[in-house]
């Protein structure tokens, strides 16, 4: 078994996404990474990598968010907001220096397996797009939206109609659930 194998295993319920396709497993986490529920504690981290990377700043409930801890730092975060009858994946934000080490990825595809309603996001640029694609998500119009969301999501699709590249998406793949579960 892997580390981030353990690591997740060790984190509570995750799984692997897959659509159409078999993924490879996930690459090792970095060594002393950890993958842990947020706490209270953990709002001003949180706050300052979102902020840092000029996302949403609005319903930053920590209660709602997993996190990526090495050495003590946080090092990135993620949360699943609910919704009436949907959740959203967003937040999700790796430091910069931490990029390019399958942590996004790894915390996507756990936030995806614990997922409990019908899943969307909304991401800007075709690199972001082309990542959460690959994870199982597929664009969506407005109409396609729940009403909870067509709420949250109408700034959104008004700027994809200026030529904007934000993309609303909802997930399609299937989560299966790994050997070590």
């Amino acid at each position: 078994m892997t580390s981030a194998a353990k690591l997740m295993a060790q984190s509570g319920k995750c799984g692997r996404v897959e659509k159409m396709s078999t993924f490879s497993p996930l690459p090792d986490w970095p060594t002393g990474c950890q993958l842990r529920r947020a706490g209270a504690e953990d709002l001003s981290a949180i706050r300052s990598l979102v902020f840092r990377a000029a996302l949403d700043p609005t319903q930053l409930r920590w209660q709602q968010f997993w996190l990526v801890e090495s050495q003590g730092q946080v090092v990135a975060c993620g949360q699943l907001r609910e919704f009436v009858g949907a959740q959203e994946l967003g937040s999700l934000v790796v430091m910069r220096d931490w990029r390019d080490r399958g942590l996004g990825e790894a915390l996507s595809r756990h936030l995806i397996a614990i997922a409990s309603q019908p899943l969307y996001l909304e991401c800007v640029g075709s690199r972001l797009g082309r990542f959460y694609t690959r994870l199982g998500f597929q664009a969506v119009t407005w109409r396609e939206l729940p009403p909870a969301l067509q709420r949250k999501f109408a700034l959104a699709c008004f700027a994809q109609r200026l030529g904007l590249p934000i993309t609303v998406m909802r997930f399609v793949g299937e989560v299966k659930n790994p050997d070590w579960l």
